[in-house]
């Protein structure tokens, strides 16, 4: 009897068994449906090469918005085997590090100012120097034109490769403790620069101190008053809203705020020759459009600081923007005996050329 019920229990548990087996085999939970199932969306992903684009500044800006026209483009171009995918707002890097991280190959993609390029390579320092551009027409000639192409390849010799120069805009002061109508007005005051020797002396001149911090670091110092004040563009005195924790802001127009646009060298050389020239395309049209757009962009968001914000506007007269130009002259002579006058010189003779006069 004790027998009899043992192979009963065995039987039954051997048809229970057999049982969920040809059910789970049924409704695809076998061997076989363990692996992928075929998706042609997925079809060549692995081999799609991705382009980890790092930059600082907010999606709103003008350097935001052509970071993503140029992600467009390029997947574009390429037909989706190239993918930029873009970290706005310092999420992979600050402005302090993302250099590099481009050089060690950490990232394949930056935008770092001009400032930021000049602790490595001190003939850019001739592109802080103060009221250096006349005006937006002047910049586009010398940074989209022969020069640009010059200085991008003074930077061959760091693992990087300079693929375009991106504007900004001119850059206004602000400040929390009264207007800067005259250089007089900024001394004693500690101002936020980029890592710019140009901008350290620029600032030592006007006798205010100064403190080097990343970009993102920027508004809290404004907001416990650490920092006094700063200079920076419209685009980024608005997305940053800076015109919240700064009382006074001046339009001085005294420096221009531009992007070197680089690539890891080595990550450049792995790739064909044909998805090389698809991101020159892609990169040469997003300049042009970007040069064509970046002032619009500035004037929209001075508007909405204008009707949102208590900020006290002071616009430069000609007359007051002469003081400035005059303070200034002996950081020119100062900056050809350091580094030369080569592109000081090709410079300023562009904007004669181009009937802008000093």
């Amino acid at each position: 009897m004790v027998n009899n019920m043992k192979s009963f229990i065995v039987t039954s548990i051997v048809i229970i068994v057999c049982f969920i087996f040809i059910v789970f085999k049924g409704i695809g939970i076998g061997e076989e449906s363990i692996t992928s199932t075929y998706d042609d969306e997925q079809e060549g992903l692995n081999e799609q090469i991705v382009i980890n684009f790092s930059h600082v500044v907010a999606e709103n800006t003008p350097k935001g918005l052509a970071a993503q026209k140029f992600s467009n483009l390029v997947q574009e171009k390429t037909e989706g085997k190239v993918k930029v995918e873009v970290f706005p707002n310092g999420e992979l890097y600050s402005d302090s590090d993302e250099l590099q991280a481009l050089i060690r190959g950490e990232v394949e993609m930056i935008a770092p100012s001009f400032s930021n390029i000049t602790p490595y390579e001190t003939e850019w320092l001739v592109l802080d120097l103060p009221f250096l551009f006349k005006d937006d027409d002047h910049v586009e000639k010398v940074l989209n034109g022969e020069i640009g192409k010059k200085l991008l390849g003074e930077i061959k010799n760091r693992d990087v490769k300079g693929l375009a120069f991106w504007p900004n805009g001119f850059k206004q002061m602000t400040s929390n403790k009264g207007p800067l109508i005259e250089p007089v007005d900024f001394r004693g005051l500690r101002f936020r620069i980029m890592p710019s020797k140009g901008l350290e002396e620029q600032f030592r001149m006007l006798g205010a101190r100064t403190n080097v911090m990343p970009f993102n670091q920027v508004y809290r110092n404004f907001e416990t008053r650490y920092i006094d004040g700063g200079e920076n563009t419209i685009s980024n005195i608005y997305s940053k809203r800076f015109y919240t924790v700064q009382e006074y802001m001046t339009l001085s127009n005294h420096g221009y705020l531009g992007y070197a646009v680089l690539i890891n060298q080595a990550f450049w050389d792995s790739l064909s020759k044909d998805i090389q020239e698809a991101i020159i395309v892609a990169m040469d049209e997003t300049t042009d459009w970007l040069f064509e757009h970046n002032v619009e962009i500035n004037e929209q968001q001075l508007r909405a600081i204008r009707n949102g914000s208590d900020i006290q506007i002071h616009e430069l007269t000609e007359e007051e923007r002469k003081k400035w130009i005059d303070f200034f002259e002996p950081m020119y002579k100062e900056h050809a005996i350091k580094y030369g006058d080569k592109w000081l010189t090709e410079i300023l003779e562009l904007s004669a050329k181009t009937h802008i006069g000093k």
